[in-house]
């Protein structure tokens, strides 16, 4: 395994959440382009050989958090693609906490402006892509989903590998995770 390959670190969302996002992004983007899962990425691009602390950062971070609501706000052009919108106090403000630690490893565009989103068209020709703009905002009425950690992928140069999944907490000591089991 090669420490110098990249990391990124997405936000999970609820089961039927990502559901919905997954099947969206299926259906419109282009499938010999398609080699990952829908997702909002909140990092593009950490230096792998820091993956110990990467770790450590993240996991003390999702320890803390509780799951959270976010508002799918309406739909973005990408200019060859779609993209629904989300906004949340508290994703900007553990990207924020966690963009100060590692302030030095962050390349440009992981020091740009957050806009959290989830891409589910990309790479195909601007007509397409207004044209999906047009059909999905048609009827778009915002809503809400729900983050419930973060996963950390290595990034490879084709479909993401994933390192490990961060899940928030539901009570002061109880994994997200572990919610509901054993009940029938």
């Amino acid at each position: 395994m090669d420490h110098a390959d990249p990391l990124i670190l997405t936000l999970a969302f609820d089961e039927r959440s990502f559901a919905f996002f997954d099947a969206q992004r299926r259906r419109y983007f282009p499938p010999k382009r398609n080699f990952i899962p829908a997702h909002l990425t909140l990092f593009h691009n950490l230096p792998g050989e820091h993956l110990f602390t990467i770790r450590q950062d993240i996991e003390a971070s999702a320890a803390l958090q509780r799951a959270f609501p976010l508002e799918v706000t309406g739909l973005r052009p990408l200019g060859r693609g779609v993209a629904y919108g989300l906004t949340s106090p508290e994703l900007a403000e553990m990207r924020r906490s966690l963009a100060l630690k590692w302030n030095d490893w962050l390349k440009p565009q992981d020091r740009q402006i957050h806009q959290p989103h989830v891409t589910v068209q990309n790479k195909v020709h601007p007509a397409a892509a207004r044209a999906l703009l047009e059909e999905l905002g048609g009827s778009f009425q915002p809503y809400q989903v729900t983050g419930v950690g973060l996963d950390l992928w290595w990034y490879r140069g084709g479909p993401w590998e994933k390192v490990q999944e961060f899940r928030f907490v539901t009570t002061d000591t109880e994994p997200l995770s572990r919610a509901g089991e054993g009940q029938g």
